[in-house]
């Protein structure tokens, strides 16, 4: 037997305004050409709830029980790389036979979500010793000794930038149309060494590195870049060298040559990008330069030097200004990864 329409909102209230003004169910079932079962139906349902508008229905009864739905959440939990696929065998055990989507929307409303894992440094426990103690012993110091430091790193500038996960409207069968993919080059097609510096005043110089990246270059790079840097910027007679614990920065040879010529280094927790504000400047470059599409070398070296020296000086102020805020990070960490 097919299914009959619903009765309309409108038509239900007309049934009840009807039969609140004295009349039966056959007179009403007569006057708007209702089964009279149906008029019956919707004046108990009137009398039971107060309203005539669709109530929310039950629905197909659950097929994860409370034990699998705690089991899913336990497992979860403990091993976040369990794919859905997994759960669903580890369900079977229990005599639960669901579709692997039907666990990843269970999971979503208890809060557990498929995401993108964030990729940090590999901390030991000596690493996150040495962080936490390194944000302890600098928490309270003032502001001056932080716009006094020369914040220094080096990064690697790829031609074509890096593959990124990105999203695109497309129709069915049409996958590998031009417009559609995104173009792959080995290696990124060619890159750039570039080393720079900078501290709460503006940006300092920009290197390019050529070549194979060892302790003389490095020294190299220091001497010619460092000292034009901290005049530039105007930094005072207390200013401080901030460097990462590279070997080549920590080498014999480079604690001499820095020894030498007078440079005072801060000391550094190993496996700390997230504590060198620089690394978001690095973003910042490579969006820029990415986003001018250089097709060869010489460009992309030209695009850097560039765009380094248009962020504006009030970001540089910012991220020393608010530098403070990344060792509460770390400190509420314990010395874990944070969100920079």
């Amino acid at each position: 037997m097919p299914r009959s329409k619903e009765i309309q909102e409108q038509m239900r209230t007309k049934v009840i305004e009807i039969y609140q003004s004295g009349k039966g169910y056959k007179a009403i079932s007569k006057a708007l050409g209702l089964q009279r079962t149906t008029v019956r139906a919707i004046i108990h349902k009137w009398q039971k709830h107060g309203t005539v508008v669709n109530l929310p229905r039950s629905g197909r009864p659950t097929k994860i029980t409370p034990r699998a739905q705690r089991q899913l959440i336990r497992e979860t939990t403990k091993d976040p790389r369990t794919t859905s696929k997994e759960l669903q065998a580890s369900l079977a055990s229990i005599k639960v036979s669901v579709h692997d989507s039907t666990i990843r929307k269970r999971l979503g409303k208890n809060g557990l979500h498929g995401r993108f894992p964030r990729r940090k440094p590999l901390l030991s426990k000596k690493n996150i010793k040495a962080r936490l103690h390194f944000a302890k012993k600098h928490l309270n110091d003032c502001q001056d000794f932080w716009e006094n430091i020369l914040w220094t790193d080096k990064t690697k500038v790829e031609l074509f930038g890096r593959c990124v996960s990105r999203y695109i409207w497309r129709k069915s069968n049409t996958a590998f149309q031009k417009k559609n993919i995104i173009p792959t080059v080995k290696y990124g097609g060619g890159s750039v060494m570039v080393w720079g510096c900078f501290a709460a005043s503006g940006p300092g110089r920009l290197a390019v590195i050529d070549g194979t990246m060892n302790s003389t270059v490095y020294q190299k790079i220091l001497k010619e870049n460092v000292r034009p840097s901290v005049r530039q910027l105007k930094l005072k007679r207390s200013w401080v060298l901030q460097q990462d614990n590279d070997p080549k920065h920590t080498s014999k040879s480079t604690s001499e040559w820095l020894k030498k010529n007078k440079m005072k280094t801060l000391e550094w927790p190993s496996q700390s990008p997230d504590l060198n504000p620089i690394e978001m400047l690095w973003h910042d470059l490579k969006k820029a330069v990415h986003a001018r599409k250089p097709s060869n070398k010489a460009e992309l070296q030209q695009f850097c030097k560039d765009e380094w020296a248009k962020i504006p000086p009030e970001r540089f102020n910012r991220l020393v200004a608010s530098y403070r805020k990344r060792l509460f990070a770390v400190i509420a960490a314990k010395g874990g990864p944070t969100s920079y």
